[in-house]
């Protein structure tokens, strides 16, 4: 058996019927395309995510009440009034892991500039969050640990607050903003952030004193959170030991207890965040590769047709010595090449639709080689599984019946 020769008798048995060729392969073109730009897609979104996550700040934990089991009950993090100012405190001093701790509490509310109104959230920080959150002050400053410790009524904010407030252009900074008419002087505009991977608009923030919301906004003594930066990369761990071991034995935690707190590491956020965007990009691959199904059915469907249109074709070449093991390698190459080329056609395609994506959509979307050689793969697969056995009936025809097929 000549494979050249083989191959160049099945290219030559496609060529003939053009447009069916075509047709066949147009179901594993889609397939092989909308697999890679779905798997793009998904890809996309959890690079988002975790770029995100990332941009929370340097070796980032978080520390929020809750998650105490009571009952047999377990509630979830911050449903729990537990943790306090004195907390965060404690942590910045006795725990030798921890670089910065910004104490963290939150409201919402109207604010009025003039005769302009915006509704956004105040967050109440402390000095550390700029440098644990990797954020800066655009212009004006940022208030100083003299204002946390008076609740000074001040501000600074984000650049879509800003610019809502301050349409005509003018500087910010120095006026007075009224929230939930409580006057605050504006020390300073944010720098902008845009929007994260779930679409919210980051510069739609008011950062003001932890101690000034909780007092003046809120009413809410506790602290919602605690944002703590390790001193490395490597320290994660140990502060989170660190701040648990502290924490438990503030609370008065017995040993046979659960924790009052959750300790969230960026890890743990990711883990988190991307759990669902790969689920979502496993359901969107699984929908695509539907259409790879099909097309081998199609591939199925024509070689059936093949082998019934070229029977007589097939009882010839037996009868000159071609071997069963010939005629299904013949039709076994003519399926393979119907997929491969498929494949390869839908791979361009898959490619140039993610770019279309990322254009016109603004959908960020990642490539990667595994997304293509599973596509491309599968589509090898698909000819060889769904060609063997169109190809195997004609290699088990009777050549004498052959002959006289009609």
């Amino acid at each position: 058996m000549n494979i050249t020769n083989t191959l160049l008798s099945a290219l030559r048995a496609l060529k003939r019927n053009k447009m069916r060729s075509f047709l066949t392969m147009l179901g594993i073109i889609i397939g092989v395309g909308a697999v890679i730009a779905m798997l793009s897609i998904g890809q996309g979104a959890k690079y988002s995510v975790e770029q995100q996550i990332n941009a929370l700040g340097t070796n980032v934990l978080i520390v929020l009440p809750g998650t105490q089991q009571t009952g047999g009950i377990r509630i979830g993090a911050g449903s729990v009034t537990t943790l306090t100012e004195e907390d965060a405190s404690a942590i910045a001093k006795e725990c030798p892991s921890v670089a910065l701790v910004s104490p963290g509490t939150r409201s919402g509310g109207q604010v009025i500039a003039g005769n302009q109104n915006w509704a956004t959230s105040i967050e109440g920080t402390g000095t550390d969050y700029l440098t644990i959150r990797k954020w800066s002050v655009a212009y004006g400053d940022f208030y100083t640990e003299q204002d946390v410790r008076s609740a000074a009524k001040v501000c600074v904010l984000g650049k879509t607050v800003a610019d809502n407030l301050f349409p005509d252009g003018s500087s910010p900074v120095g006026q007075t903003v009224r929230i939930r008419n409580v006057p605050f002087r504006v020390l300073g505009v944010l720098d902008e952030k845009g929007q994260n991977a779930m679409g919210q608009d980051q510069d739609d923030i008011i950062l003001a004193p932890y101690t000034t919301v909780a007092r003046r906004l809120s009413w809410f003594p506790y602290l919602r959170q605690i944002l703590v930066s390790a001193t490395s990369q490597t320290s994660i761990a140990a502060a989170q030991s660190q701040i648990s071991d502290l924490l438990r034995m503030r609370h008065k935690i017995a040993s046979y207890d659960a924790d009052d707190f959750t300790i969230r590491n960026q890890a743990d956020l990711v883990s988190t965040a991307t759990a669902t965007t790969d689920i979502l990009t496993v359901l969107l691959a699984s929908i695509a590769s539907v259409s790879l199904l099909v097309g081998g059915i199609g591939i199925m469907n024509i070689m059936l047709v093949s082998v019934t249109e070229r029977t007589r074709e097939i009882g010839i070449r037996m009868s000159v010595g071609a071997r069963s093991v010939d005629i299904l390698t013949q039709f076994l190459i003519e399926a393979l090449v119907l997929s491969l080329v498929g494949g390869i056609v839908g791979i361009v395609f898959g490619i140039a639709g993610s770019r279309i994506i990322t254009s016109v959509e603004k959908w960020p979307t990642i490539i990667t080689g595994f997304s293509v050689a599973l596509s491309f793969g599968f589509s090898i697969a698909i000819g060889i599984f769904f060609g063997f056995y169109p190809a195997r009936k004609a290699a088990l025809l009777n050549p004498i019946d052959a002959l006289r097929y009609e």
